[in-house]
């Protein structure tokens, strides 16, 4: 949610700040802006459209400066407009935002009694107005942000510059993500390592409460008190290629088709090893798994999706109790905490807000014993973990999470298969069967992908549609949940997700023919009880799509679509059956004309409640 980009170099930063803005649109926007300085006055260029309507403002106004701030809003406080984009000023003064500053209020009103006057509805613009009357007292821009800060309460990453000072930009961040890109002639900061593979791929990561001043020849931290610190910096293994969309039309069909190499990657770990070990997950897992009773996945969205998947996985392979919470309710209720139990947090960013808070939460109650399943290894999350798993996906810029799901989902059945084998639940031939399949997987999902011309012929079919049902019984009803999720998220095609069984106990009064049933039926226990129920649904002259296994034995007939899936992929069937419910959900939103890779009101990384 949001972006920012900040710069200070030697030479025009411009280009810098636009071009970090457009890698950062995947993170959902609804508005951008950008401030400069240049000739000692304060220049701000705002849109209430896309960056390249903000780009050729930019060439109007002939915007150039060696230093300057810019930002994609996501609109919280207020709504998306000219007025309430970013940057927001007082004075010689401008401040960047991402984040909800939830005593914005109380601010607002003591700097309104001293004379402060408000244009916008935003939080942001309190900010502003504050560090302006520290500097008003006295203080530099550095201390001016850093005092300010402590009087925050919530969520920021914060970018500031002023005319008054226009060889400095100061940064700061608390629960939000930010770090600085240490270049040549220059440094950066940004939201997204992303935004900064233009310039240079050394990176610091700040920490929570680390307030930064940033100058052309190098940077310095320090904590909300004052006191220097000093953070590493990273070589970032992401390059530049990463994140192009080279021969693909869009982001998403990029990372679907990503997924076999993605899934190599994450699966590398096991390669070369005729066993599964608990050292999979740290140095520290034989001690933090073992004793293990039960496990609570706490996520949201599509991670959560991947969390009700591995509930059956881990209650019929490890036999251990699990329970799947969504992270934005978990903290929130009275829970029984206990100490036995491992505590799995799942996250394509790391900075989930609601994430990140259950899991703060979860170790509040004495649960110690934590696990972050994640794309990005100095993510808050995973640095919160006493274990982790860095799932090797890759950028992901599409807002509709696709190759981030099945690796997450690769990273579960590892967890599963240790935890079996740590209980004394996995025969030796079973432990070599899992990991044959695990390694024939990337293989497995190419194959599926070579159905997509005929999934694109069934999208066709989904265009003038308003509604769509998926059914799916045992592991795969999460993966009918996250089918019936990407058709929403990208073709604003209501959808919902039912348990097959559930289909007499209400949904079925919905079927008629215009309404169309996806159904997901592998060939394992449960398909003879599904085909009953897609008999249910044709009875009622309901239109089947059903995404089969090879041996399922479900026949073409008027009104009964199959697509056959090249294999049965037992335990990991679900891996492979999402594929396909990914490009129906892409095709069917390329008929619809409608932004793939950028779907109204949504954000890639959700760094606010």
């Amino acid at each position: 949610m949001c972006g920012i980009v900040t710069a200070i170099s030697t030479s025009d930063i411009v280009p810098v700040l636009l071009e970090g803005l457009r890698k950062l649109e995947y993170r959902g926007y609804d508005s951008a802006g950008l401030a400069v300085v240049a000739d000692g006055r304060l220049r701000r260029v705002r849109s209430a459209g896309r960056v390249a309507d903000l780009a050729a403002l930019a060439a109007r106004e002939g915007a150039s400066a060696r230093v300057g701030i810019a930002h994609t809003r996501w609109a919280t406080h207020g709504v998306p407009s000219e007025r309430n984009a970013h940057p927001h000023v007082s004075g010689g003064l401008a401040v960047v935002h991402n984040g909800i500053i939830e005593n914005f209020e109380a601010i607002k009103s003591a700097l309104e009694n001293r004379g402060y006057v408000f244009e916008s509805d935003t939080d942001t613009e309190a900010i502003a107005h504050l560090i302006h009357s520290k500097l008003a007292a006295g203080a530099d821009l550095f201390d001016a942000v850093r005092q300010a800060t402590v009087e925050l309460t919530g969520a920021y990453a914060i970018g500031v510059l002023s005319e008054a000072d226009p060889a400095r930009a100061v940064v700061a961040r608390s629960g939000a993500p930010l770090l600085l890109g240490v270049g040549e002639g220059g440094m950066y900061a940004a939201s997204d390592t992303a935004a900064l593979l233009q310039v240079t791929r050394n990176v610091v990561y700040l920490e929570d409460g680390d307030v930064a001043e940033l100058c052309v020849g190098g940077y310095r931290i320090v904590r909300a008190d004052g006191s220097p610190v000093e953070r590493p910096v990273h070589l970032s293994s992401l390059s530049a290629d990463a994140v192009e969309l080279g021969q693909f039309r869009h982001y998403m069909q990029k990372e679907i088709f990503e997924q076999p190499q993605a899934l190599a990657q994450t699966l590398e770990i096991i390669a070369g090893g005729g066993s599964v070990t608990p050292q999979l997950f740290g140095a520290r897992a034989p001690e933090v798994l073992d004793g293990v009773r039960r496990v609570l996945v706490l996520a949201c969205g599509t991670s959560y999706h991947a969390g009700l998947v591995a509930r059956y996985w881990l209650e019929s392979v490890a036999k251990l109790p699990c329970t799947v919470e969504i992270a934005s309710e978990y903290r929130y209720r009275d829970s029984v905490p206990d100490p036995d139990t491992l505590v799995v947090v799942i996250s394509q960013s790391g900075e989930t807000a609601d994430t990140l808070a259950a899991l703060k939460h979860a170790l509040a109650q004495g649960m110690q014993r934590t696990l972050a399943i994640c794309n990005v290894p100095e993510s808050a999350i995973v640095r919160e973990a006493s274990l982790r798993f860095i799932t090797r996906a890759g950028p992901e810029i599409g807002v509709a999470s696709t190759k981030a799901f099945t690796t997450q989902l690769a990273a579960l059945a590892l967890l599963t298969l240790t935890l079996a084998k740590l209980g004394g639940r996995l025969p030796a031939e079973d432990e070599a069967h899992h990991l044959q399949n695990l390694r024939h997987l990337p293989v497995a999902v190419q194959k599926v992908l070579e159905l997509e011309p005929a999934i694109e012929r069934w999208a066709q079919r989904f265009a003038g549609k308003q509604h769509a049902l998926f059914l799916g019984r045992g592991s795969h009803w999460p993966i009918a949940m996250e089918g019936a999720l990407k058709l929403k998220e990208i073709s604003y095609i209501h959808a919902e997700a039912y348990a097959a069984g559930e289909l007499k106990h209400g949904p079925l009064a919905l079927v008629d023919k215009n309404m169309p049933v996806i159904a997901v039926a592998p060939a394992n226990r449960l398909l003879e009880k599904l085909k009953s129920n897609l008999q249910e649904v044709r009875a009622r002259g309901g239109e089947l799509y059903v995404f089969a296994d090879a041996g399922s034995e479900i026949a073409e007939s008027e009104g009964v679509h199959i697509l056959q899936l090249p294999e049965h992929y037992g335990m990991l069937s679900p891996v492979l059956h999402v594929v396909p419910l990914q490009l129906l959900s892409y095709h069917a939103a390329l008929v619809k004309g409608t932004d793939v890779d950028k779907p109204r009101n949504l954000a890639k990384s959700v760094t606010v409640e």
